[in-house]
């Protein structure tokens, strides 16, 4: 490859993704040159882009930090990129970086668009930090107390991220909840209790739903106590939702809160930034145990097909990690 072309990945059409080369100029004042190590493969919503079903309402507001081309394609998508900065100003030049970008060999951004690597956290867990910054705004939506019964329901990346950090907080007990049996090891790395739905306890103080999946929905308000709070993680795209609201749902006066990342969480918004929040993500990361989300590994150029394998259903996948 030429110093002055990078390669990326783009979903050509719903269903079908590429490789394409691409120009590449050199960095300008207040820029970085980055040359990717990995990136993370953000399952759920780029599945839901792979295949076509980000909403036409939503083409705007789903639109990813520097993504090139419009939905539903082509389009250059993706936010989890963890680099080496080869060209830029003094004190981030050699430096190992975080960046929201696409799945792409090499890249420029804005020097304020990095976020320089705790000491402590390798560059292959950091392809976490979206996933985990995603999962401290919902907490901060869900607002738990000490010692709080806390169920999340749904096993992905983002659920597990959520109970994991749930389960740092003072006296709380956290159940992950999942259909998939497997989902206890990886609850067990992460030092949570698991449960399939039958058995999974009710009379939660808060309940996280992050499954992505009406059912998983409806089994929130199953769980949920009295005057609790259902903070919806899942986005859904062009799917339709059905749920049942009458039974107990008024009786038990229950909420369904909306939680996305790309704003600050309200109870939050007066004192942190996004630059804050992802600072806080990527400290967190040091703890060896995330590397239980890690459940695979390939080469970029093989990014077309492992996005078509994955996009038709998850299986036992948490986090894939993408080789540069």
């Amino acid at each position: 490859m030429a110093r002055d072309e990078a390669r990326a990945f783009w979903v050509a059409e719903p269903g079908r993704g590429e490789i394409r080369s691409e120009p590449l100029t050199d960095p300008g004042d207040g820029e970085v040159l980055i040359e990717a190590l990995y990136s993370g493969i953000s399952r759920g919503t780029e599945a839901l882009v792979f295949n076509g079903q980000v909403p036409p309402s939503e083409w705007s507001r789903m639109r990813a930090p520097f993504q090139a081309g419009d939905f539903p394609g082509p389009v250059k998508y993706g936010y989890s990129a963890v680099g080496r900065v080869v060209a830029g100003p003094d004190g981030l030049a050699g430096r190992t970086v975080f960046a929201l970008h696409p799945h792409q060999t090499r890249f420029i951004v804005p020097a304020v668009a990095v976020h320089p690597l705790p000491v402590d956290v390798p560059p292959a867990r950091a392809v976490l930090a979206a996933n985990l910054e995603t999962a401290i705004n919902g907490l901060w939506d869900g607002r738990p107390h000490v010692g709080d019964r806390i169920a999340v329901i749904g096993a992905g990346t983002v659920g597990c991220l959520t109970a994991w950090a749930a389960r740092r907080i003072v006296g709380c007990q956290v159940q992950l909840v999942d259909v998939n049996p497997r989902r206890a090891a990886v609850a067990r790395a992460l030092g949570v209790r698991f449960a399939e739905p039958g058995a999974a306890a009710r009379e939660a103080d808060l309940v996280i739903h992050a499954s992505g999946s009406p059912s998983g929905l409806a089994l929130a308000l199953e769980l949920a106590g009295m005057e609790t709070t259902i903070v919806e993680m899942s986005w859904y795209g062009s799917q339709d939702v059905p749920l049942a609201l009458g039974g107990a749902f008024h009786a038990k006066r229950l909420t369904i809160a909306s939680s996305q990342v790309g704003r600050i969480a309200a109870s939050q918004r007066a004192r942190w930034d996004t630059r804050r929040r992802m600072r806080l993500a990527l400290r967190l990361l040091g703890d060896p145990a995330l590397d239980a989300l890690i459940t695979g590994e390939s080469d970029f150029e093989a990014l077309p097909d492992i996005m078509a394998t994955l996009a038709r259903g998850a299986g036992d996948t948490l986090c894939h990690r993408i080789r540069y």
